[in-house]
């Protein structure tokens, strides 16, 4: 898999062979940069802030039950992320059936959401407002999209905007959904366009999929299962994972990298390396560079942000709570956002199958209210959420504990974008530095994206390739489905696609279609009455005569006949365009149907990324 070429990657060849290579962070991109650094006989060192791997992905443990941070489905479309799991955790990686709701009103949905369900659920009243509003935003929509709050509105409607997306969203992102930028919602689905919706309606791919909507692969024991494991990998071929080793500056000399000051048991010290592979926030690695980068630099850094969360975990007195692997919680009474069902991932998270754990995940940023508030006030406020949705009761709780997952979530605001391009340009200098996953990028990928960065990392890293890693996952089409077998190439499929469409669905010349239906009716209404005329039929030219019942003045005489032109000319004319007309009117709103349901099936999901 090979990216495009940027400036940010170098060939790393004439680094000195005596100083290891050093990956900071211990998460999802680091450890998988590290394995396939080991794997070509390499030693990389490993620094990891916390006391155990996986980052963001990682698997707390309390009390014998396992609480994932955040709910990890492993699916992905890569074949070489897939190999990797499957060669780590062999038997221990698990086909798991999926069902998600979301919790509105008292009431649970489907979600994706199905029609019939969605009107039950809501009530026809309900329903017929939420037609008449899509109605409506589809006839006169925002002019322009600047806001998610605009783009889901043009897409789907206000009514629907305010019932299904904007409490959840709001809760996710902390800011209004009028502030928070459309780019966001673009970055999470794929590109759109007219003639890729009309391949994907018209045209069957000879290819098996199999969608991993209704089932995904899942470790026994959580995702940080898999991370463990791979950090002992690391260790056994000769690699380091340094546990409790907190990065807090970084050295150069000029465009190099020379080493990294560790903050382990309460004391510092400095690892050298010949080149470094970072996963740790970007915003941090700038600020912790000696000498520092421009101010330019620095100030893009401070304008980028994060979203933060933390989970309330709770084990419960009842064998079954809910059926779901998680739902959605788009009730505005409550904080909680999210609620995963640990048990329904895997039962081998919950040691007593007489209980089940569950994880409220509450949207949040470090240092705010809800951050900050006590373990045990966070425990109060779980308990008392789950029963007023109606899950258990305040008393079915026996235990909890609570588990704070900062930097989760790169936020895309106003200034991102600008900002982001400035860090770019900057980090292109550093002769042996490369970033990768999420907070490496500052960009919301997944793990096995974020996976992907790491390896190409490595590539650029031992192989001298280009391998673009700010463009993983930006101009890559990403489903959750995967593709068993392919037998067409999509890239010729939309070619063909692209140039049959005007053959396909060709746009109708009002004015040409006009005038020669006109044409055609008035000569032969012309030739019509001098054929007449010469037989001198009173009988067949009484019958023509009745014309001049919608033609005023026309007889079957010589003047007749040019009346008759007239007459056919302008007939004809208004059929035709009128034809034209209606037909393209139709064709359009066809086209733009299967558009809108295109455009319907990617924000699904999207949706369930946020």
């Amino acid at each position: 898999m090979t990216q495009s070429e940027t400036p940010q990657n170098h060939s790393l060849f004439d680094a000195p062979a005596a100083d290891p290579i050093i990956v900071i962070g211990g998460g999802p991109a680091g450890l998988t940069a590290a394995y396939e650094l080991v794997k070509q006989q390499q030693t990389p060192i490993v620094l990891e802030k916390y006391n155990k791997v996986g980052g963001i992905a990682r698997t707390e443990n309390y009390r014998g039950y396992h609480f994932d941070m955040g709910g990890h489905r492993f699916f992905t479309k890569s074949s070489e992320v897939q190999q990797f799991w499957l060669e780590i955790l062999g038997d221990d990686f698990l086909r798991r059936p999926r069902l998600s709701r979301i919790f509105y009103q008292n009431k649970y949905f489907h979600y994706p959401l199905k029609p019939f369900n969605a009107l039950l659920g809501l009530g026809p009243i309900e329903g017929v407002r939420i037609v008449a509003s899509y109605l409506r935003w589809h006839l006169f929509p925002y002019k322009e999209e600047e806001t998610f709050e605009q783009w889901v509105t043009n897409r789907f409607g206000k009514r629907l905007f305010k019932t299904f997306f904007k409490s959840y969203t709001e809760k996710v992102w902390g800011i209004p959904c009028s502030e928070l930028k459309a780019e966001w919602a673009a970055q999470r689905i794929k590109d759109l366009s007219l003639k890729t919706a009309i391949t994907a309606m018209f045209l069957k791919p000879q290819e098996t999929i199999k969608t991993l909507i209704e089932e995904f692969d899942y470790p026994r024991r959580g995702p940080g299962m898999l991370w463990t494991a791979v950090q002992d990998r690391i260790n056994e071929q000769g690699g380091q994972v340094q546990l409790n080793s907190n990065v807090v500056g970084i050295q150069r000399e000029g465009p190099r990298i020379t080493g990294v000051s560790v903050e382990r048991d309460g004391r510092t010290h400095t690892v050298t390396g010949s080149s470094f592979i970072s996963s740790m926030p970007v915003t941090q690695l700038l600020k912790w560079l000696d000498p520092p980068p421009p101010a330019n630099v620095l100030r893009a850094a401070n304008q980028l942000s994060y979203r933060d969360f933390l989970t309330v975990c709770l084990i419960i007195k009842k064998q079954n709570v809910f059926p779901d692997n998680w739902i959605y919680i788009h009730d505005p009474s409550v904080q909680v956002g999210r609620i995963q069902n640990f048990k329904n991932w895997s039962a081998d998270m919950v040691p007593d199958q007489a209980t089940t754990s569950l994880g409220l995940e509450y949207f949040c940023n470090e240092g705010d209210e809800v951050w900050t508030m006590p373990d045990e006030a966070l425990i109060a406020l779980g308990k008392q959420e789950i029963a007023k949705i109606g899950l258990a009761e305040v008393a079915d709780v026996i235990d909890g504990a609570v588990f704070r997952v900062e930097k989760s979530y790169p936020v895309y605001d106003s200034d991102y974008v600008e900002s982001l391009e400035t860090i770019k340009a900057y980090l292109a200098s550093l002769e042996n530095l490369q970033t990768i996953g999420r907070n490496g990028l500052h960009r919301y990928n997944n793990q096995d994206h974020a996976m992907l960065t790491g390896m190409l990392a490595v590539r650029n890293l031992l192989h001298g390739e280009q391998n673009n890693l700010w463009q993983v996952n930006a101009e890559q089409e990403y489903h959750e489905e995967l593709l068993l077998t392919q037998a067409l190439d999509p890239e010729e499929v939309t070619h063909v696609v692209d140039e049959v469409l005007d053959g396909a669905f060709p746009k109708l010349d009002p004015l040409a279609l006009g005038m020669s239906l006109g044409t055609v009716l008035g000569v032969g209404l012309m030739l019509a009455t001098w054929i007449l005329l010469l037989r001198g039929g009173d009988a067949s030219g009484k019958t023509l005569t009745l014309l001049n019942q919608f033609y005023p003045g026309y007889t079957v005489t010589a003047v007749g006949s040019l009346l008759g032109l007239i007459y056919g000319l302008l007939t004809g004319f208004l059929m035709g365009c009128g034809y034209a007309f209606l037909r393209n009117a139709a064709t359009a709103l066809y086209l733009v149907s299967l558009y809108r349901s295109a455009q319907q099936s990617a924000m699904r999901q999207f949706f369930e990324h946020i």
